[in-house]
C-alpha cells in the first residue's frame, strides 16, 4: 500500500450512526457528557470517534465530565494501551 493512502478497516460510519452516541443517558451518577465520550470510546474506531468529539462540543457538551468517582474520561482511560490518541483528540477539543 502507498504511503499516502491510508488502510481503511470495515464499512464507512454515517454521521447518523456517531450522532447515535449522543443519546446515551447514564444509568449511575455520572454526568451525561463522561456517558457519552465512554461510550462512543467503547463503541468507536478512532477516526471514528474523532468526528463523534466534533458533534459532542457542538452539541454543547464538556469534554471533562466527570464519572461518579470524580475521574474525568482521560483519567478513565489514561492506562489503556492506545489511551494517548484519544486523550490528545480530547485535548484538541478543549481549544
Amino acid at each position: 500500500m502507498r504511503k499516502d493512502k491510508k488502510q481503511v478497516i470495515g464499512d464507512e460510519i454515517s454521521d447518523d450512526y456517531i450522532k447515535s452516541f449522543l443519546q446515551f443517558e447514564p444509568a449511575d451518577a455520572s454526568s451525561p457528557s463522561h456517558h457519552k465520550l465512554i461510550k462512543a470510546y467503547r463503541g468507536l474506531r478512532i477516526d471514528d470517534f474523532e468526528r463523534f468529539v466534533g458533534f459532542f462540543v457542538e452539541a454543547g457538551y464538556d469534554v471533562d465530565g466527570k464519572d461518579e468517582h470524580g475521574n474525568t474520561f482521560a483519567q478513565v482511560i489514561g492506562d489503556q494501551r492506545n489511551a494517548p490518541e484519544y486523550i490528545e483528540i480530547i485535548d484538541s477539543a478543549r481549544k
